[in-house]
């Protein structure tokens, strides 16, 4: 199998990262391992992965932390490791930018396959452009302007506001939304697309609490309207 993807895998259990490494590794990904926030951090500046897998529960600069500092400088993608499904630090986290996560323990195939998803989002490039009153979304060069200005999205972020402004006036279920930018079955989390619509709103919107390009459609998901 060949190479899937440069991850940076920060994990302070040695037992865990041992056996993520190995595996991961196995499945043809190269993984490079560091133990703490402080220690991911400096091996960023020093070398970009193409993605990063981040505990939660970090010592010292907790990975929520971490991921709000990658954040504030790129848009590498981030899937985080956490211990419970409905813990705080998965909402938070997601708030922090990340595009995925995934509950410890994981097995190594399911890991794998979140970040060929998160991986593919970043790959696709579907063509034409289209124009939502000040907003412009340029599907050839995957780039997205307000106000003649450039907006800096995510892989994630991106995928969401081209499969919401793919259909204006529709509105899509968070399933259908998990389904098609995540490629989540029955199994995903609809927190996945209410933090990263909240995140995508503070970018293009002018007042995110009043939005005027992603409607929330109460009880099932979100529309896309062209002002």
């Amino acid at each position: 199998m060949a190479s899937v993807a440069n991850i940076l895998l920060v994990e302070d259990d040695p037992l865990a990262s041992a056996g993520l490494d190995l595996a991961l590794t196995r499945l043809g990904n190269s993984v490079t391992v560091c133990e703490s926030g402080e220690s991911a951090l400096r091996r960023l500046s020093e070398r970009r992965p193409e993605i990063v897998v981040l505990d939660v529960m970090l010592p010292g600069i907790d990975g929520v932390e971490v991921c709000r500092r990658i954040r504030a400088e790129d848009s590498l993608p981030i899937v985080l490791l956490t211990a419970r499904s409905d813990d705080i630090d998965v909402v938070v986290g997601l708030e922090a930018g990340a595009d995925d996560y995934v509950v410890k323990p994981v097995k190594p195939r399911v890991l794998d396959a979140r970040l060929r998803a998160v991986l593919r989002r970043v790959d696709q490039a579907p063509g034409n452009r289209s124009t939502h009153g000040d907003l412009v979304i340029d599907r050839g060069t995957m780039k997205v302007r307000r106000s003649g200005r450039d907006v800096a999205l995510t892989a994630t972020e991106l995928r969401l506001l081209l499969e919401l402004s793919r259909r204006p006036g529709q509105v899509l279920s968070r399933r259908q939304l998990l389904a098609s930018v995540w490629e989540h079955d029955f199994l995903g989390d609809s927190r996945l697309v209410d933090a990263t619509v909240q995140r995508v709103r503070a970018k293009i919107e002018d007042v995110p609490s009043k939005p005027v390009f992603i409607e929330t459609v109460r009880g099932f998901g979100y529309r896309f309207v062209t002002p």
